[in-house]
């Protein structure tokens, strides 16, 4: 593999890598936003039904940051194929990945 070939292939990985860990960083940050908002309801002087539209908004944000999850996943796995077929094999070490989020369809209507 030619020395450019591999920088490319280093940064690519590096960057994958880093889009992964932003959607789990959101979708902790959404998990926290949706517990505290929970929690701030909970208040005997708050009536039960206040914030309602901003939990169903948070809830399907959630549901987007699952699907860019899933996709960013899919991403990651073309990639390595287009790694493995162009590149040879890594001599570093590879990046193992769990096929059971892969391959799952989000429907439209969840994903939208």
């Amino acid at each position: 593999m030619s020395n450019q070939i591999r920088i490319d292939a280093l940064n690519i990985r590096k960057l994958v890598r880093e889009a992964e860990a932003l959607s789990d960083e959101a979708m902790i940050a959404c998990a926290r936003l949706k517990q505290a908002m929970l929690v701030a309801r909970q208040n005997p002087e708050i009536p039960v039904d206040t914030g309602q539209r901003a939990i169903l908004r948070l809830s399907e944000a959630e549901r987007q940051a699952v699907a860019m999850s899933t996709n960013l996943l899919r991403v990651h796995d073309a990639l390595s194929q287009v790694a493995r077929e162009r590149a040879g094999p890594d001599t570093d070490l590879p990046t193992d990945m769990n096929p059971s989020g892969i391959g799952m369809d989000i429907p439209v209507s969840e994903a939208a």
